[in-house]
């Protein structure tokens, strides 16, 4: 009898999906067969909570498969889920990118395979040539995390910050060129360190630069979640000076408050963000910036709240991603006193109210005009400030193609 290809589910981050798309090569390198393979984030307790349940069900539609779990929170907590009846092997996040571990999947193994993510030096030895749609392709050029801010359990599931060289990079993003990719995004647990471990210390800028000079035929550029406090000069001259790099900086703002964001151990104060969407505006007029806020963060008054609502304005933000304070256990925040459960909610609410209406503010600002947009599919592409586009007639897909906006609804464009 034939074996069922595996079946995989994906939780979390951009990164996380673009290693499940790693793991898939892997595991049919390997012939394995008749397995779920669930890929788990760690970010929030509920994240936990979310995976745990997604295994239960996925073990009832599966009953025959052997069920394997990784992922970050696999990582950080391997006996939660080694202890769960329903999974049969965990897996670190070191594990997971190894064909040795996948070949190793034949027959009896090891059922908890999960070694120290701190003593891991190296990154990316397991590059995809891109994932997702045809038209954009997303590559990892750095993992793991130096920082330790009070909430966050993601550097003992990632470790410390790697970077992947330069050449390495460039290299790969010409096959995907060659490929026909029309878009390429950065991708990273903390984009903004990369290079930090290389030789001659150098700075995302100096990798952007150098992928815009040496991938000519590239036509986009996109960079997924930044830190702005460590944006060097070199991003912020090509953010002014080259139109391959697309006007959308997704921005780890986190709160809008300074106390809190001492309290959260970020390096930034509100001053700081205000300061940088300023300048990269000032720079390039078109720019639009997502940012991560956390709502109910421990200790948050009403007064720090009104000042990450305030912040929504002040930086002109346009897409956020709304999370309500979740404690994680092991962090420093869990330890501090809480807000409780109906504020974080009702202020989390407000948040994305505030982010609806930048939305549709955004979005009705862009009717009228023209914008180069990518097909996602034969209906729907992207602005380059990642507006999604309804087209009435069918379009080349993955391609980019010259559009004259000529309505909107809350949540995309029409053309």
């Amino acid at each position: 009898m034939d074996k069922k290809a595996p079946v995989f589910s994906n939780h979390g981050c951009r990164l996380n999906a673009y290693e499940t798309e790693a793991m898939k090569e892997l595991a049919n390198a390997a012939g394995i067969g008749d397995a779920v393979i669930v890929n788990t984030c760690a970010v929030t307790a509920e994240a936990v909570r979310k995976a745990r349940k997604d295994i239960r069900k996925l073990r009832r539609e599966n009953p025959n498969a052997r069920v394997i779990v990784t992922g970050c929170a696999a990582q950080t907590e391997p006996a939660t889920f080694s202890a769960m009846p329903e999974v049969d092997v965990v897996l670190g996040n070191t594990e997971k990118m190894k064909p040795a571990t996948w070949s190793g999947l034949i027959g009896d193994t090891e059922p908890v395979q999960v070694d120290d993510i701190m003593s891991v030096t190296e990154t990316a030895g397991h590059l995809i040539d891109g994932f997702g749609t045809r038209s954009r392709a997303y590559v990892q050029v750095q993992n793991g995390c130096d920082h330790r801010c009070t909430f966050c359990i993601i550097p003992y599931g990632r470790g410390n910050s790697r970077s992947v060289p330069a050449g390495v990079v460039v290299e790969q993003i010409k096959r995907l060129v060659d490929r026909g990719y029309q878009e390429v995004v950065l991708t990273g647990v903390d984009l903004t360190s990369w290079g930090a471990d290389l030789p001659g210390l150098p700075k995302l800028g100096d990798l952007v630069m150098r992928i815009l000079r040496l991938v000519p035929d590239l036509p986009r550029l996109r960079i997924s979640s930044i830190d702005s406090i460590e944006v060097d000069e070199n991003l912020m001259q090509a953010i002014a000076t080259e139109p391959r790099l697309m006007p959308h900086l997704h921005l780890s703002l986190q709160h809008g408050d300074t106390l809190i964001l001492k309290r959260m151990k970020r390096r930034h104060t509100r001053d700081d963000a205000i300061r940088f969407a300023e300048a990269a505006r000032k720079l390039r007029p078109e720019m639009t910036f997502g940012a991560d806020i956390i709502a109910g963060f421990p200790t948050e008054t009403d007064a720090h709240f009104a000042n990450s609502l305030k912040l929504v304005q002040d930086c002109q933000l346009t897409w956020l991603h709304v999370f309500p304070y979740s404690p994680r256990k092991g962090t420093p925040a869990a330890r501090m006193p809480a807000v409780d459960g109906a504020t974080i909610k009702r202020r989390a609410a407000a948040l994305r109210a505030a982010g609806d209406v930048a939305v549709s503010q955004h979005l009705q600002a862009q009717v009228g005009q023209r914008h180069a947009v990518l097909m996602e599919n034969p209906r729907m592409g992207r602005t380059p400030q990642f507006a999604e586009v309804h087209f009435a007639d069918e379009q080349p897909e993955s391609r980019i193609v010259m559009a004259r906006i000529d309505g909107c609804t809350d949540t995309h464009l029409t053309a």
